[in-house]
């Protein structure tokens, strides 16, 4: 493979950037621009210091060598850390692209890693996950799929099925040799085994998606109840305006905050009530929008009546202004959004309906597309299991159950098409 350069750090002054070149002789390249200090040549695992030549300066740096395969792409990779400016760091490049490299594209490490085994793709896509991660759920979730627990599960699961499909295939091909003939019985247990454990897994992605994008939360509720200084106390700051003028929140003002590891995402809406002007009427269409897709409205009040517009999601009723008023009604949590009284009881409340216990050691889907190909894969089951049923030939039952087998391939990256590969590495940065 030809060599390919890029920097592996963010852009900026620092202590420390990397320059990384990976491919068939990364090492001659750096053996042109490098002089080591001891004299001794770069070596697999050893960090080299001495001086690295560039055009029109030079820089006191070190060299580390990783020889294929034993390095991340699987292939020769060399890593030049010289002082972390962006100057220095682009010279260093521009370097190593004079000498016979070129630069790599957004997610071409990853992607030769991949293609040369040491990444399979729903690791590479933990990868990125952690990367990205804007919470301590995401990152822990992200890191067991990039260790491979999201693949081991699927790969058991073609395992299962690739002996069913053994057992189908050698009825179809020698059906003079098979004496005991199919067991359908046994075939179909095993389908609907299959079966049960493709919708577990996918099951976890109601949870993965809240882990990955975060949890929606609609503040809603009528006029002066206190709405904005909830979202206020939320998030620590004074981030919406706060009067006593009915209608002043025209707009949804959403904010983020991260609550006991996992992220959730703040909708303030407009005050809810029948005679509103056309401008505070937009933004009461827009309360009951923001309401509509959210995972959990908060309704809220200060009297007891709620007026919280409809929802798909969870509802936690909320009883502000404890601090000036005895609750009454119904409630979930009291809280003071003045004081913070309740506040910690109303954080316990929105992780419970948002993700529940999130366990440290279990594979939650996270990619929609895993999603979508496990569903696909137990339609192909459950169409495997009709056609027992229907009596249908061993080579129709075949036909399904590959194509399940297929999808879950897709995961894994064992059968992902170029375009699936393509845009799984698409999202990663130049230098990753």
């Amino acid at each position: 493979m030809e060599n390919i350069a890029a920097i592996s750090t963010p852009p900026g002054r620092g202590g420390v950037a990397i320059v990384r070149i990976s491919g068939d002789d990364p090492l001659k390249i750096v053996g042109k621009m490098f002089e080591p200090t001891a004299g001794k040549p770069p070596e697999h695992g050893y960090m080299r210091a001495g001086r690295i030549v560039c055009d029109g300066f030079s820089d006191f740096g070190y060299v580390v060598y990783f020889k294929a395969p034993r390095s991340f792409t699987g292939e020769d990779v060399v890593e030049i850390h010289c002082h972390g400016g962006e100057q220095i760091a682009l010279g260093v490049l521009k370097k190593a692209v004079s000498l016979g490299a070129r630069f790599a594209e957004a997610g071409e490490f990853s992607r030769r890693a991949f293609l040369n085994g040491k990444l399979t793709l729903s690791s590479a896509e933990g990868m990125i996950d952690m990367i990205n991660a804007q919470s301590g759920a995401l990152l822990r979730a992200g890191s067991m799929q990039y260790f491979g627990k999201l693949n081991s599960e699927v790969a058991a699961l073609q395992a299962r099925l690739k002996d069913v499909l053994a057992e189908l295939a050698v009825n179809i091909d020698y059906p003079e040799e098979d004496a005991d003939g199919l067991d359908f019985g046994k075939i179909s247990r095993d389908i609907c085994s299959l079966s049960d454990e493709c919708a577990r897994l996918a099951g976890t992605y109601g949870t993965g998606r809240k882990i990955k994008s975060g949890v929606s939360v609609a503040i809603c509720g009528a006029p002066n109840v206190g709405k904005s200084s909830l979202l206020n106390a939320i998030v620590g700051y004074d981030r919406a305006i706060v009067s006593s003028k009915a209608g002043t929140t025209r707009d949804v003002v959403e904010e983020a905050r991260e609550i006991d590891g996992v992220l959730f995402r703040f909708y303030d809406t407009a005050g809810i009530r029948e005679r509103a002007g056309e401008i505070e009427s937009a933004g009461i269409d827009r309360a009951k929008t923001a309401a509509k897709s959210a995972d959990i409205v908060l309704s809220v009040t200060d009297d007891g009546v709620y007026c919280a517009p409809e929802t798909s999601g969870e509802v936690i009723k909320v009883f502000n202004k404890c601090d000036k008023t005895a609750p009454s009604g119904e409630y979930d949590v009291k809280i003071s959004a003045l004081t913070g009284e309740g506040m910690d009881g109303l954080f316990a409340a929105l992780k419970s309906k948002g993700v529940g216990e999130l366990a440290s050691d279990k594979a939650y889907i996270l990619e929609e597309r895993h999603y979508c190909a496990l569903r696909r894969a137990a339609d192909s089951l459950s169409d495997a299991a009709a056609s027992i049923d229907g009596g249908a030939t061993p080579e129709l039952i075949y036909i399904d159950l590959k194509e399940a087998w297929t999808q879950f391939g897709e995961i894994t990256g064992e059968t992902a098409s170029e375009e699936i590969i393509n845009t799984v590495f698409a999202k990663f940065c130049v230098g990753k």
